[in-house]
This record gives C-alpha cells, sequence and structure tokens, in this order.
C-alpha cells in the first residue's frame, strides 16, 4: 500500500535485491552465505535485515527497475556477480542470469558477456571494486 510513496531510489534499491534474490535461487535453492551477502547489501543501503528477507520471499524475476547512471548500472551487475560467487560455486545458469541481467540493465549486449567475465575474474583475483571498475571503463567506453 505504502509502495506508492516510495522515492525512486528506494524502488531501484528493492528491485536489485530481488535481482539478487532471483540469481541466487537460479539454481534451485538460496544458500545460506548467498541470504547473508544479500542482507549485508540491504544493510549497505539502509535496510533491515527483515525487509530484505520480506522482499526475497516472494522473489519473482521483473523488469528491474533501472539505474540512472552508469555506475549505479556496474554497481548493480557487480553486486549480481559477487552474488553469483558467494557460494564458491558458479553454476553456468547463473552465469546465464548475470550475462541477462547486464543486458536488461543497459548494458551493450556485444559486451555483456565479457564484463561479467571480468567481473568474476577481477573479484576472484581479489582486485578492489574501484579497480575493477576502471578496467570496464576502457571495454565499454562510459
Amino acid at each position: 500500500m505504502f509502495g506508492f510513496f516510495e522515492s525512486e531510489e528506494t524502488k531501484r534499491l528493492k528491485s536489485h535485491i530481488a535481482n539478487l534474490g532471483a540469481l541466487a535461487k537460479v539454481d534451485g535453492h538460496l544458500d545460506p552465505s548467498e541470504m547473508k551477502f544479500i542482507v549485508a547489501i540491504g544493510a549497505k543501503h539502509g535496510l533491515k535485515a527483515d525487509e530484505v528477507r520480506g522482499l526475497l520471499s516472494d522473489v519473482k524475476l521483473k523488469a528491474p527497475q533501472l539505474p540512472t547512471n552508469d555506475a549505479e548500472r556496474f554497481d548493480q551487475i557487480y553486486d549480481l556477480v559477487e552474488m553469483m560467487l558467494a557460494d564458491g560455486i558458479v553454476d553456468e545458469s547463473e552465469m546465464d542470469f548475470c550475462i541477462n541481467m547486464a543486458a536488461r540493465l543497459g548494458f551493450k549486449k556485444t559486451v555483456v558477456g565479457v564484463l561479467v567475465r571480468k567481473i568474476t575474474m577481477g573479484v576472484k583475483d581479489g582486485l578492489s571494486r574501484d579497480n575493477i571498475r576502471q578496467e570496464a571503463q576502457a571495454l565499454l567506453n562510459y
């Protein structure tokens, strides 16, 4: 009922949390490490753990509330990739989901696979988000 009064930023955050939940469930279950990661993302943006769990209880993949700038788009796909890696197992359906979400977030279809793999390798190699962003900027030209 009160969703009507939510700010666009809050709607985007809830959409992002729902996208993370959809990714976490794409392999058939929500791993505790994935739940912990999603709750931490929500908390970083001011949502309580119960609010995040409530959003995840009825996750359906829907059109995301698109970010308003390139930095937000990158942060959302970065979080999705970190979510994919949270349980230590990269399922092909999770990789496909991230690539699909990158395209839905507005990244060029010609680079989404390379982008997701570049973020994946950067996270696995222990690079910072900013370092990965800088490497990705050359690829994306934004």
